[in-house]
């Protein structure tokens, strides 16, 4: 077994940016189509952003001050770094075209910030937008991140997606015949998913032109319809171990078409929000554990 795929999104980045890279996530201040009602409400029943977002993005401030507050906070110790702005938070791309635009503007008008990373859903993803973001990347770094979290509508309907497999595949292909490298964000452990139905997923992204995936256990965040219904024991979810999820992290490495990167195995909620699995671990530490799981597989 290789671990060529593994933590490998630096040397996929180095094939556009030479030397050291660093993302500043950005919050565009949008929310989602399962949020604000043009699809639905209440969204992804596991989400709550603040697990994911930065204390500087909290505020909506302005982007440049987002951007500027990140630069200072890394070229502390590395003043040589250069960046990539991560819109991440909710939906980047769900407001009028000319808003993303200018706003993607501004971030690659700040000087060290070599491009963007942009993460939204399929289904919020326009022609019109696709092709202004192309003409960018003549001159830039572009790539797209789509959360697509399972290839399964099941699944998809019954976390609040509000979108099928067919969007996100469509999303994918179309980012691609534009030349713009795609990222996918699946989550593993989503309730009712079998191990199969994961690898199925894993099958599914295989069959498509994807760059980049980025994965992570599924985790249960307070406040949250997903930590609610599970209090209540309405949903089953597999109760990983670091070792069974690490021989699931093998499982998907073996599956996987060679020459898609993986960014990520793992996530870490903070402390204070995250409910379930506690695993106790940073996530160098589950890294050596899988390099051991694989190497025990060699």
């Amino acid at each position: 077994m290789s671990t060529d795929n593994l933590q490998s999104f630096s040397h996929f980045i180095s094939r556009y940016l030479p030397g050291k890279i660093q993302k500043i996530s950005v919050n565009a201040g949008s929310t989602c189509p399962n949020r604000d009602g043009s699809k639905g409400t209440g969204g992804c029943i596991y989400c709550n952003n603040a697990s994911f977002s930065p204390a500087y993005t909290a505020k909506c401030r302005d982007i440049v001050a987002q951007i500027e507050e990140g630069k200072r906070f890394f070229s502390r110790k590395y003043p040589d770094m250069r960046y990539l702005a991560y819109f991440q938070s909710y939906t980047s791309t769900n407001a009028p075209v000319s808003d993303v635009i200018g706003m993607i503007d501004q971030a690659m008008a700040i000087e060290k910030v070599e491009g963007v990373i942009i993460g939204t859903r399929p289904d919020c993803m326009p022609d019109e937008l696709l092709m202004q973001l192309k003409e960018r990347a003549a001159g830039h770094f572009v790539m797209i991140e789509y959360g697509a979290e399972s290839a399964n509508n099941k699944t998809l309907d019954l976390i609040n997606r509000c979108h099928s497999w067919e969007e996100t595949a469509d999303a994918v292909r179309r980012t691609a015949d534009a030349g713009i490298p795609v990222g996918l964000h699946i989550i593993l452990g989503l309730p009712g998913e079998t191990r199969e139905d994961m690898m199925q997923t894993i099958d599914s992204i295989n069959r498509l032109p994807v760059d980049v995936i980025k994965c992570h256990q599924l985790q249960i965040i307070a406040g949250t319809r997903l930590a609610k219904e599970i209090g209540e024991k309405k949903w089953h979810i597999e109760d990983f171990t670091p070792e069974s999820y690490a021989d699931l992290c093998c499982d998907i490495l073996e599956r996987l078409r060679p020459g898609i990167a993986v960014e990520r195995f793992v996530s870490q909620a903070p402390d204070g929000l995250l409910i379930h699995p506690r695993w106790g671990l940073k996530n160098y530490q589950f890294m050596d554990l899988l390099r051991k799981k694989i190497n025990e597989r060699r």
